[in-house]
């Protein structure tokens, strides 16, 4: 695989300052001297890098305090990368992940955030020992969704696809084009959405499409017809398309379930749109994750009362939108199908 550019990060304690030395522009090779104002902070510890858009594999060495540490990883966007990491007084912890930096950094059409690439090293007790950052290629799961799926810029909110990096190591990347508010109909004809995302497939590459809560008027030809559309222009692309049916809402019925439209996304026509996902995949040969079923029996398994924290009921009377804890539960959902079906190795599991 070609390296297009290397960062290396000296040894260091998260209390101390960091050594840096910043990437080359793509296609260039070696490093060069940047000094030491690359990460600053040491609860959290955040560093910044300079580096064109791309995909990098960062190396993270994380512990070496004289106490115990907890380290967790976001990049970008809120993106989870790495879940609390223990270490012991003294212990090291070497870890690998890959991080897709792009501009704008989080929802396409959303601010643009910073260019470069943002790494924070938080969690309980963060400690960090050393980064080394690398431009790489990689296989990638790209995303085309709605809000909850992207990823968000703003607590509470939070998407599935957002939290999904943590579960996978450096051998897959994740590109996230999901966008709030879109239908199958707008990310198709916004150029910063599926164009953009269709532009960034290699042969291989998984593509996974959530799309069916802003379907809230879509017919069923309508409907059908965008999801074909984007099976085909997939698969011209060299990707493999996987169908993913929507979270449901929390909607309860007075006996403890969701078997009702609202919760299992039954729009304004009649159109039972996960039922048209399901159909479709089974016409068209293609993947499908059932996530409606999936987030269905766990809403109902916590019950009404429990099941708000997956949610973001308490803090916004939300029961479409889904807290840190429910995005990061439906994207292990979604992880388990893609390695039970094996549309992933399982070398590419955490």
């Amino acid at each position: 695989m070609r390296r297009a550019g290397t960062v290396l990060l000296a040894a260091c304690t998260a209390a101390a300052a960091l050594t840096a030395l910043a990437a080359v522009p793509a296609g260039a090779q070696g490093h060069t001297a940047a000094g030491r104002d690359r990460c600053t902070g040491t609860a959290p510890v955040v560093c910044h890098f300079d580096v064109a858009p791309g995909t990098y594999r960062v190396r993270a060495v994380l512990g070496g305090g004289a106490e115990a540490g907890s380290t967790a990883v976001t990049a970008e966007a809120r993106r989870a990368m790495l879940g609390e990491t223990p270490n012991a007084a003294g212990e090291t912890v070497r870890r690998t992940f890959t991080v897709d930096v792009r501009d704008p950094e989080g929802e396409p059409t959303g601010a643009t955030g910073s260019p470069g690439l943002d790494l924070t090293f938080g969690g309980a007790a963060p400690q960090l020992a050393s980064l080394h950052v690398e431009r790489v290629r990689t296989p990638q799961v790209l995303l085309a969704g709605d809000s909850t799926v992207c990823d968000q810029a703003g607590e509470p909110y939070t998407g599935w696809g957002q939290q999904l990096p943590q579960y996978l190591t450096d051998r897959l990347s994740v590109a996230n084009y999901a966008d709030s508010g879109e239908s199958s109909q707008t990310f198709r004809d916004d150029p910063a959405l599926f164009r953009a995302l269709l532009s960034r497939i290699h042969r291989g590459d998984l593509v996974l499409v959530q799309l069916a809560h802003n379907d809230k008027q879509t017919d069923r030809d309508t409907y059908r017809a965008n999801l074909t559309a984007m099976i085909e222009d997939v698969r011209a692309e060299g990707g493999r398309p996987v169908l993913v049916t929507p979270v449901v809402r929390r909607w309860f019925n007075t006996d403890g379930t969701l078997d009702n439209g609202t919760a299992l996304l039954v729009n304004g026509l009649g159109v039972d749109l996960p039922a048209e996902v399901r159909a479709l995949a089974d016409e068209q040969d293609t993947p499908l994750i059932d996530l409606t079923a999936l987030t269905k029996a766990r809403v109902e398994e916590l019950g009404p009362e429990a099941s708000k924290a997956l949610y973001l009921y308490d803090e916004k009377r939300d029961n479409t939108h889904t807290s840190a804890r429910g995005a990061t539960e439906y994207a292990a959902l979604v992880l388990g199908e893609l390695r039970d079906r094996k549309l992933i190795p399982s070398r590419a599991v955490r």
